[in-house]
């Protein structure tokens, strides 16, 4: 794709924007459509009803984020998945040589342009604080760090953050599961490179995971932690989920043979797509 994808700093950036839409395939194609070539991947969720667009540079950012602030309503979403905004979630995140200094820089250019040319309130987080911490504190101990102090009418507030790589993934339980399980299930899960949430999506639960040391706790470890936990509770899996994209790297240390289970491809690289591109499939 060429120098297109690198920002004005010489840094290469990737960008995981969490959109609150994941029903809707004619305003996905839209959105879609202001992502042109910088687009890596879109995981499409409909029972969370949210979509996580994985771009590349600092401009296919602001194209979706303007798109999807003039398109989308947060009064009318309606989803599993917490939310503060229309556009959620907005990370930076350093690849091939950048820094968490680079991500940093384009975290706090992207928040002031949201806040000044569309009026959203911004909350950010990298070193300062977590993106749990913002779920947990925002519009109470929390206020927006950039932008006006209430939200958007429409589009409500945006979590911008720059952060280092991480896997997003989830493990469906069985029909069988409750929800008193399903959050204790998550609970013991969580910690050492895990951040957990339990979802009911339609009849079952889910452990939605975000693995923040994924070169070092990936879903094969992950998953066996989610097993492990469900057959304390009689429990078993149904399948799991890859959200997005993982790196070449963390994916040659899982045994290739695991692969198909854990919704793992070479395909599903940031590398592959980097060099072979993506085509959203409505």
């Amino acid at each position: 794709m060429g120098d297109e994808w690198i920002c004005q700093s010489g840094a290469v950036l990737e960008c995981v924007a969490n959109i609150s839409e994941g029903r809707n395939r004619e305003v996905l194609q839209q959105l879609v459509a202001v992502c042109a070539d910088d687009l890596l991947d879109v995981h499409v969720d409909p029972d969370h009803n949210r979509s996580v667009f994985t771009l590349l540079d600092v401009d296919a950012p602001r194209r979706l984020t303007r798109q999807a602030v003039e398109l989308l309503h947060l009064d009318s979403h309606q989803g599993v998945h917490p939310r503060l905004g229309v556009v959620d979630v907005v990370p930076f995140v350093p690849l091939e040589g950048s820094t968490i200094d680079d991500a940093i820089v384009e975290r706090d250019a992207f928040a002031k342009w949201v806040s000044s040319e569309l009026l959203v309130p911004c909350f950010l987080y990298g070193t300062e604080r977590t993106l749990p911490d913002i779920r947990r504190d925002a519009w109470t101990l929390l206020q927006p760090q950039c932008g006006p102090s209430i939200p958007h009418l429409t589009a409500g507030a945006m979590c911008v953050g720059a952060r280092d790589y991480l896997v997003a993934y989830n493990v469906w339980l069985d029909a069988s599961a409750s929800e008193s399980s399903a959050h204790e299930i998550a609970r013991a899960v969580r910690g050492d490179g895990v951040r957990t949430l339990a979802l009911q999506v339609g009849d079952q639960w889910q452990v939605s995971m975000n693995l923040i040391e994924p070169e070092r706790i990936g879903p094969d470890i992950a998953a066996d932690r989610v097993i492990r936990e469900a057959r304390q509770h009689n429990k078993e899996i149904s399948r799991c989920e890859l959200v997005g994209l993982i790196s070449q790297h963390a994916l040659n240390k899982i045994s290739e043979q695991r692969w198909v289970e854990l919704d793992l491809s070479t395909e599903r690289t940031i590398e592959f797509r980097h060099q072979h591109g993506y085509t959203f499939v409505a």
